[in-house]
């Protein structure tokens, strides 16, 4: 069976192509020894099976004797779940006021720790209209209190920081074993789809607000 791609094994007459011998391993992962390519090639096709290099640096090549098509769609498969297990990381932003109510606080609360639960980045801001920039100790009380609210399913980078008129920190996911996220995401705030649709449409009021300002 010939090779799909560049960085595939050499397979059969590939292989015979840059070298006369192999070290050949059986089917059954038995050491035949050193081996005419011819002979091994041979070998492989008797057993309805392939000839395959799997390592082309050792002098001569080691070559195994091996369904390459179920080899490959085996190493494939486990690639593709490999690439399922992956998180795509995202950032996320939540904004919020130096006099944010005890409710809304509450509320954006839960919707950042969902987001560290799910693996994303979030970067929190505090806004500040006209003469709320002389009380920029309450923003940072406003953070302060969401990293500690926060420890245990994410970490702040650095301290608050000043962008203009906000007040940002970033917030990171904690690398957690596969147990803990199972954990985690059991208690995982369960929020109905109608939830979800009423933070979105809160979070772009204020938004919108903070523009008009």
């Amino acid at each position: 069976m010939p090779r799909n791609e560049e960085d595939a094994p050499r397979v059969n007459e590939e292989i015979a192509a840059v070298t006369p011998s192999v070290l050949l391993v059986d089917e059954n992962g038995v050491k035949v020894g050193e081996t005419d390519v011819n002979i091994a090639i041979h070998m492989a096709i008797e057993r309805s099976l392939d000839l395959v290099e799997v390592a082309p640096m050792a002098k001569p090549p080691v070559c195994r004797i091996m369904d390459y098509g179920k080899y490959r769609y085996q190493l494939q498969k486990k690639e593709k779940d490999a690439r399922k297990k992956q998180k795509v990381q995202a950032l996320k932003e939540m904004k919020m006021r130096p006099k944010i109510d005890e409710h809304d606080f509450d509320f954006k609360l839960k919707a950042i720790k969902n987001f560290l639960l799910d693996g994303h980045r979030v970067k929190v801001s505090v806004f500040f209209r006209g003469r709320e920039m002389s009380f920029l100790n309450r923003g940072e009380e406003v953070l302060n209190r969401v990293i500690a609210e926060c420890t245990e399913c994410g970490k702040c980078e650095g301290t608050p920081q000043m962008e203009g008129r906000y007040m940002r920190i970033l917030l990171t996911p904690l690398a957690q074993s596969s147990g803990a996220v199972k954990a985690n995401k059991a208690n995982k705030v369960k929020k109905p789809e109608i939830l979800d649709n009423k933070i979105e449409n809160k979070i772009f009021k204020e938004d919108l607000d903070l523009e008009l300002d």
